[in-house]
């Protein structure tokens, strides 16, 4: 049997009853756009963690207190609540570790804020200068406290667009407004430009003010919750890190790096570990989605030994002018690889079209990979192969003379 005559026959045997194989068709582009969905959100917030990451700080190593619990483990106890690192720990770091860029010292808390009537409960953190070029605050209106206004304990404040439309509006400058922090005054000096994000680490919803102030009027000592140090470049972090830890091992009169009281991650760390996460994740929800592909190829075998049984006097009229067993297995398996190569077509168009909808009404972070639309039209062609063989296979072997004298 020629190609052509072969797709004819497919065709017209698929197009004789609508109904079922629409039906049919519609468990597969379920299970298909179900896969391409949950997919496309998975790698979006990928992409999105990663990119929030990324727009902290580039070449970014963090020390925070705190004693890790065995070598090798990045979380550690009492960390954000031990005293182990003090602002000289940041300076001797910026002045006798080599390749190192800038060092920005922090201590950060959660305090009420009141301004006009209006409060909010957010992130204060207490920096350097230095902290703005270190984890890429950028400004949009105002300015960034300088090392004058720290040294010279200036109670001036930068806030963030969502700490701003908290307390005065959206769309006005706060430019020089007064506000209270745990009913200390200070004033407004700058805005930073909208990062976007969510939780307790939003950059937008935070307030930014000198370390020196932050230590006198609301931490009560010299100890810093984290030390932020930069590297010249992404080659030399792996040894900035090993020189950080060494002086401050030293500085602590440490002996063994595993009674170290401090912990230190680098941002490749942090990218690799969320990205790990998320691929995970990922795999979950494409690994739930496929089970309606499952159920979709299990329909599929339905209806094609439903057809076969319902076609079994066409099946003995074609062996009894001379078809072979190849044309009847190659017919049967082609209409199955055919329901599931349409229903791979919608069901990839309406997967993509939900992930946009998803992204444009949901603001649900998702991105389409070419990967997952191969991967859907190959599991959606193998589905079709693997439920339709049997059924072929079936009408493929049976008896011509049995075949005609079916009632």
């Amino acid at each position: 049997m020629k190609n052509i005559d072969l797709f004819e026959e497919i065709s017209s045997a698929l197009l004789a009853n609508k109904a079922r194989s629409g039906l049919t068709i519609l468990g597969i582009v379920i299970g298909i756009a179900s896969v391409i969905a949950m997919i496309a959100i998975g790698e979006g917030s990928k992409s999105n963690i990663e990119s929030s990451i990324q727009s902290l700080g580039s070449n970014l190593i963090m020390v925070s207190p705190g004693k890790q619990r065995g070598m090798g483990v990045q979380v550690s106890q009492g960390r954000g609540s031990a005293q182990t690192l003090t602002k000289d720990d940041a300076e001797a770091i910026g002045s006798e570790v080599s390749n190192v860029k800038d060092v920005a010292p922090e201590v950060s808390s959660r305090y009420q804020v009141i301004a006009k009537g209006n409060n909010t409960n957010t992130s204060i953190i207490g920096t350097t200068a230095s902290y703005a070029g270190i984890k890429n605050v950028e400004i949009a209106s105002g300015y960034f406290f300088t090392e004058q206004q720290s040294s010279g304990m200036a109670r001036v404040a930068v806030i963030g667009p969502t700490v701003r439309d908290d307390l005065f509006g959206e769309d006005v400058d706060p430019i020089g407004q007064k506000i209270k922090i745990n009913k200390i005054e200070f004033q407004v000096i700058g805005l930073t430009v909208e990062k976007g994000g969510t939780g307790f680490n939003n950059a937008d919803n935070a307030i930014y003010i000198p370390l020196a102030v932050a230590q006198q009027y609301f931490t009560g000592g010299e100890y810093v919750t984290t030390i932020n140090v930069q590297a010249v470049d992404q080659d030399s972090m792996t040894a900035v890190q090993e020189e950080v830890t060494a002086l401050l091992l030293k500085r602590h009169n440490i002996t063994d790096s595993a009674s170290a009281d401090f912990s230190i991650m680098n941002q490749a760390d942090i990218v690799q570990t969320a990205s790990s996460v998320t691929s995970t994740f990922t795999m979950l929800l494409g690994a739930v989605a496929s089970i309606s592909l499952v159920v979709g190829g299990i329909g599929i075998m339905n209806m094609m030994l439903t057809t076969v049984t319902e076609r079994t006097k066409e099946i003995g009229l074609r062996k009894a002018i001379g078809a072979k067993r190849k044309d009847i297995n190659n017919q049967f398996l082609g209409e199955a690889i055919m329901l599931t190569f349409i229903g791979g077509i919608v069901g990839v168009s309406l997967g993509w079209g939900i992930a946009v909808i998803a992204h444009q009404f949901g603001g649900i972070a998702t991105k389409v990979s070419t990967e997952s639309i191969v991967l859907a039209f190959g599991v959606s062609g193998a589905i079709g192969i693997i439920f339709g063989y049997y059924p072929a296979s079936r009408a493929s072997k049976l008896n011509p003379i049995e075949c005609l004298r079916y009632e």
